[in-house]
């Protein structure tokens, strides 16, 4: 287990971001809070601590249960990081998953009749 590891090399390693650079850039862009303070990506990240994070309009929270350096596998992940984000952030990913279907590409043509019976089930008409 590392005593010293950087927030950036932190969200990468428990898949929080894809990559490193990802998760740079989203620390430079002041997406990366500890403390409700916007950290560099190279502040070092304490067991304890509550990392939040904002993606997509949504802020999850993470409380660092230990550290890690190198990238592991999904199955691993939850030993590493805690999902403390507030109920009302969660309800706020459900609806985006559940509004998806309900927008059109551009150019996609008129919706279809299955697509019209769907929009008015969904809306109770």
């Amino acid at each position: 287990m590392a005593e010293n590891v950087r927030v950036d090399k932190w969200l990468w390693a428990v898949r929080i971001y894809k990559t490193r650079s990802q998760a740079t850039d989203a620390c430079r862009k002041g997406h990366i809070s500890i403390d409700d303070l916007p950290v560099k990506p190279s502040r070092i990240v304490h067991a304890g601590e509550t990392v939040k994070v904002r993606k997509d309009q949504v802020v999850r929270s993470f409380k660092v249960v230990k550290l890690a350096e190198k990238r592991m596998s999904a199955k691993f992940v939850l030993d590493f990081l805690e999902d403390v984000t507030p109920p009302e952030e969660l309800e706020i990913i459900e609806m985006q998953k559940n509004m998806r279907w309900i927008t059109r590409e551009r150019g996609t043509g008129r919706p279809t009749k299955k697509d019209r019976r769907d929009l008015d089930e969904f809306f109770d008409f």
